[in-house]
Formats: structure tokens, C-alpha cells, sequence
């Protein structure tokens, strides 16, 4: 696809379109390994795999993954491959400390979107809304 690796945009569809966080992370994994362990990617990764484990009821390996995702996105700049990044980095801070207070403020899962401000990444995103790969088709 034209200006993004084909995994990056399947991670970005499965994220807001599908909310199949298992698949991001098998997508974003295969690039993650292929683009030589990018920390921007793997935080990217860290952020989906914490929602699939809260919303499968594991709060801890969700704390762990969006504390390390966090501390890997960081230092990203605002706006990078695309996305709001920025947004994203709140968005996860205010889930983290929703998740620390779990005990005595219960909340139910919701998902998170990652906002994207590029037009041709909306684009690639909405091919595939439009025309659905088969689960982790390169």
C-alpha cells in the first residue's frame, strides 16, 4: 500500500475498525520483527495487547503492558506514521490510571481509537474497511 507497510495499516483496521487487539498484535509483531524491534511499533503493539487483556479480565498484564507501551511511546514524537501519537500516549495514561484505581472506581472495557490525521492512511484504512481481509492476511 501505497506510503505505509501493509501490516501497519491491517494493525491501524484492526485497532479502530475490527477492535481485534489479538490481531494488531499479530500484525504488528510480523513488522516489529521485520522493521528491527522499532520501539515506536512495539509500543503500538504494548497498547492493543493491554486492552485485550482487560477486556479478557487479566487488569494486571494490563497495567504491565500499557505502563511498558507507555514508557516506549514517550519519547515518539506527537504526530508520527500518521496518527494523533499524542493522543494516543493520553488516552493510555488516563486507562492506566482508571485500571490502578479498578478497586474502588470499577469500570467497564472500552476501546481506544487511534486517531489518524493523514488523509492517505485514512484511505488505506477504509480500503479495507470496505473490503475486510481474511484474519491476518499479508
Amino acid at each position: 500500500m501505497n506510503g505505509y507497510d501493509r501490516l501497519y495499516v491491517l494493525f491501524v483496521y484492526y485497532f479502530n475498525i475490527e477492535r481485534d487487539y489479538f490481531e494488531c498484535h499479530e500484525v504488528m509483531e510480523e513488522l516489529w520483527l521485520e522493521e528491527g524491534r522499532n520501539t515506536l511499533y512495539q509500543g503500538l503493539l504494548q497498547v492493543a495487547v493491554g486492552l485485550y487483556h482487560y477486556r479478557n479480565g487479566n487488569t494486571g498484564g494490563a497495567v504491565k503492558l500499557l505502563t511498558a507501551a507507555l514508557e516506549k511511546l514517550e519519547p515518539q514524537p506527537p504526530v508520527v506514521l500518521g496518527i494523533d501519537l499524542e493522543a494516543l500516549r493520553e488516552e493510555s495514561r488516563i486507562y492506566l490510571n482508571k485500571l490502578g484505581r479498578l478497586p474502588e472506581e470499577p469500570f467497564a472495557f472500552y476501546d481506544l481509537t487511534i486517531q489518524v490525521v493523514d488523509p492517505l492512511l485514512v484511505e488505506r484504512v477504509e480500503e479495507l474497511r470496505l473490503h475486510p481481509p481474511a484474519a491476518h492476511e499479508e
